[in-house]
């Protein structure tokens, strides 16, 4: 009985300091967004601006900090908040068991997806969007969540990719079966030339030289404008044929082949199918290469590399290989994108799309492939959501981003289980044991 009453009789004892948290931090909240929130700005006729205060908004914003510290003290304290100590064992066997139906359930509903949302072209753009970013996710995954680097210029690759699809379709008349693969090998390349200069940095070094070459890799976009089209791009991209097949309205497209009635929706509908083809592909290949020995160097690269090298394992080559297999699936997934929008620009890569992979791949659990797929899920259905509301959506992104690392700082489905264990030791008897004594 005492052991029970104590947290309970704890609640009041606690609720100035709770009073004096909540105002605090209402007031840093009211401080912060004061001119992000509190204040909005408009170009006046005669050209001057003017600015419109908001106090309601920030005042409701303030009062919404003020409740959830005040809350957050009075029922939990000072300490730092862990879910693990304010939820029972049974919810966690729970959610382990769950977990694992959810990656059958995502894919059985991805399958059937074009069938649900047929008639609404929406959603099934916004389901090729989501598989795409799962891609990269998974792509990524490989080189912070595995070997643990810190990549800030991913979408560089993903940039190679698009560009080399683009000018290898237009200049030679390739297919886009025949440029898929070879806008991979190139942007693998182009990952084993960035591994050379960083084999010797770790940690922020490495983290500022792979956003320098993003950023290089984009500035030769706009710059070479004879070969890349400068900041005008590249348009009329070829689009994919099922198998020579186009999705046009004639005698030899797709519909007239089959017997069917033309319909545009059926080149979305095999677009969805080739990215979700190629996000199992990357999937399938990153779990069998993380039960190899070179997955299993990733790992020890990821814990601590001085032991890594101390094993024997050649950090060099552990190294370049992460970052040549995830520039490969970036720069398939590239080529995916080029020939999905027809047309590409130097705006589609910039910094902000390596910001929002690495965030899937954090917030979703780095080393968990179902993880990478909740986030990428939530993240990009969250964006589009919130679409109507482009004044808070990034507000209330970063908010829910702050929330689920003090919550779960491992991601939504964090994991560090190895993939292969040693086996147990077996005690000997007694007679060997005094046998080798002597």
């Amino acid at each position: 009985m005492t052991e029970q009453s104590a947290p309970a009789a704890a609640v009041p004892s606690r609720f100035p300091a709770a009073l004096k948290s909540a105002a605090l931090s209402a007031l840093v909240a009211f401080g912060l967004f004061s001119l992000i929130v509190g204040a909005r700005t408009d170009q006046g006729p005669t050209g001057a601006l003017i600015v419109f205060p908001r106090l309601d908004d920030l005042a409701w914003l303030a009062g919404v900090v003020f409740a959830g510290s005040f809350l957050r003290t009075l029922l939990f304290g000072d300490a730092p908040l862990q879910v693990s100590r304010h939820f029972p064992s049974g919810v966690k066997r729970i959610g382990a068991r769950l977990s694992r139906f959810a990656a059958p359930a995502l894919l059985g509903f991805a399958l059937i997806a074009p069938l649900l949302f047929y008639s609404n072209r929406y959603y099934l753009d916004l389901s090729i969007l989501v598989l795409t970013y799962v891609m990269l996710g998974w792509g990524l995954n490989i080189v912070v969540g595995l070997a643990g680097l810190l990549d800030l210029g991913y979408v560089a690759f993903y940039a190679v990719g698009a560009y080399s699809y683009a000018l290898l379709a237009q200049n030679f008349g390739l297919s886009f079966w025949i440029g898929l693969p070879l806008a991979g090998i190139l942007a693998a390349f182009w990952g084993v030339l960035l591994g050379f200069p960083v084999l010797r940095l770790r940690g922020d070094y490495l983290a500022i030289v792979t956003l320098a070459f993003g950023e290089i890799i984009r500035l030769v976009l706009i710059n070479w404008q004879s070969f890349t089209g400068g900041p005008n791009g590249i348009a009329s991209i070829p689009r994919p044929s099922f198998f020579g097949l186009p999705f046009t309205d004639d005698e030899g497209g797709f519909a007239h082949t089959f017997g069917l009635e033309f319909s545009p929706i059926h080149r979305i509908v095999f677009l969805f199918y080739v990215i979700l083809a190629l996000a199992l592909l990357t999937n399938w290949v990153t779990i069998r290469l993380r039960r190899l020995p070179i997955g299993r160097a990733w790992e020890a690269l990821r814990e601590d590399e001085i032991a890594c090298r101390s094993l024997g394992i050649n950090t060099t080559n552990t190294k370049l290989t992460a970052f040549a297999i995830g520039a490969m699936f970036g720069g398939f997934a590239g080529a995916f994108f080029a020939t999905r929008q027809g047309f590409i620009s130097p705006e589609s890569f910039v910094f902000m799309e390596s910001a929002l992979i690495l965030a899937i791949v954090v917030l979703g659990g780095m080393g968990s492939q179902l993880g990478v797929a909740v986030a990428a899920l939530v993240m990009i259905g969250a964006f589009e959501l919130l679409r109507e509301f482009a004044q808070y959506r990034m507000l209330v992104f970063g908010f829910a981003m702050v929330l689920i690392m003090v919550w779960r700082p491992r991601g939504l489905i964090g994991t560090r289980v190895p993939s292969i264990f040693l086996r147990k030791e077996k005690e000997l008897p007694s007679s060997m044991v005094a046998e080798g004594r002597r």
